[in-house]
């Protein structure tokens, strides 16, 4: 019955939250003003945080906040020097003719394993289109095409126009669309009601951590809700632990995955090239990139740290690096920008990432709504109380052995 559910959860939560110093959130549990199903939805949420593993995501991310404070940028150590990106790329804007040879076979590379059924789609769409004036999920957004298609269509039609060029039709590519908590419903329902636009369609929903304060201790938002937050787009990979997406990708017999964000109207999803191109290397990890025309676009860019591949944020950059060319062919050498378009192998995912995943968490410091027990209100702060804790799907990069650059054409490729 309801009850013995709600009191064996609430015997389980509390001796967790005990145990993890967290009894604090459980204070209003006796306020007879809380109605129980709300009591019960709270318990809920709890039970669902990795609790006994906070503390080590928080105290790795607290860690490298203060150790990039602390680092003097005339004197890197070795392991964090950062230098130009050592890995295997190519260019679709060169015009020499064996790079176009060596591209047209990845193509047909790309394409024969999306015959085979081995390459997903997987979308990224967790943001909403607030900075759009939109309320809803940025892929549900006019862009203002004569036609009227959203980003969502956009994508679902290209994906279509892949598979009539196989044998295997509109079921070719099976496509993933990670959603966020806030935007799943409505996200799920406007595919519905386009009858998932006759694709092989799974969502998942990212994750969210609970803010807390410096110490570690989570904030409560209302007396039986926690200050969560989404866990940024690196939530990727427990999101597809979490709701079996690595084992279904698995069972359809999917080797590699093309991975990319809802907010480019020109992207190319399960891109054949790109994708080809990556078997061909023989690279456990991919990134498509834009080279950057001038040193002063803010945007990240792939390199390599203690020779491990990376992205360096555009604010961690000496003018001098934002500004070195090539002398080969005058290109920016910190060039390659990135443009949240990944390649990955199943094998890697699951090998190589999903064991790593506790060490990946930044620190952003916020201003956290908490609610005041003197008060007896929710209280929004003007000053940053708390700790949201963060991940980038960038940050498994450098657990790559084998990564590989395609750099792009800007007007063909991003927009």
């Amino acid at each position: 019955t309801m009850t013995d559910d709600y009191d064996a959860l609430l015997a389980s939560v509390t001796s967790r939250c005990h145990a993890t110093g967290q009894s604090h959130i459980l204070a209003h549990l006796s306020d007879a003003s809380i109605p129980t199903s709300a009591k019960h939805s709270f318990l809920r949420s709890i039970d669902e945080i990795p609790l006994e593993k906070l503390s080590s995501f928080l105290s790795g991310a607290l860690a490298e906040e203060e150790k990039l404070k602390t680092m003097d940028p005339a004197n890197v150590p070795a392991e964090d020097k950062i230098e130009p990106f050592e890995g295997t790329s190519a260019s679709t804007t060169s015009s020499d003719a064996a790079t176009a040879q060596l591209l047209e076979r990845a193509h047909q590379i790309g394409l024969d394993a999306i015959e085979s059924g081995k390459v997903a789609a997987l979308l990224l769409a967790g943001g909403q289109g607030t900075r759009l004036g939109y309320d809803g999920p940025k892929g549900m957004y006019d862009i203002g095409l004569p036609s009227g298609r959203t980003l969502f269509r956009l994508i679902a039609e290209r994906l279509k126009k892949l598979g009539a060029l196989t044998r295997k039709g509109d079921g070719a590519i099976p496509f993933y669309v990670m959603t966020s908590p806030l935007n799943h419903e409505q996200t799920t329902s406007y595919f519905r009601q386009h009858d998932d636009f006759g694709l092989d369609v799974t969502f998942f929903p990212q994750g969210t951590l609970p803010a807390m304060t410096d110490d570690g201790k989570l904030i409560l938002e209302t007396p039986a809700s926690l200050a969560v937050a989404p866990d940024g787009n690196g939530g990727i990979y427990p999101a597809m632990v979490k709701h079996s997406v690595l084992s279904d990708m698995k069972a359809k017999g999917v080797r590699y995955i093309h991975v990319f964000g809802v907010d480019n109207a020109l992207v190319k999803p399960a891109d054949p090239t790109f994708v080809g191109y990556c078997i061909r290397q023989k690279a456990d990890c991919g990134n498509k990139a834009l080279w950057k025309t001038s040193p002063d676009e803010k945007v990240g860019v792939l390199a390599s740290r203690g020779k491990r591949p990376c992205i360096v944020e555009y604010s961690d950059m000496s003018k001098e690096m934002s500004e070195l060319r090539s002398e080969q062919d005058g290109r920016l050498v910190f060039g390659a920008g990135n443009i949240c378009n990944h390649f990955y192998t199943l094998d890697f995912l699951e090998q190589v990432v999903v064991p790593n995943l506790g060490n990946m968490y930044h620190i952003a410091r916020k201003k956290i709504p908490y609610y005041c027990d003197e008060q007896k209100k929710t209280v929004k702060p003007t000053e940053n109380n708390g700790i949201k804790l963060e991940s980038f799907i960038f940050d498994v990069f450098p657990l790559s052995e084998s990564m590989t650059v395609l750099d792009v054409r800007r007007e063909d490729e991003f927009a």
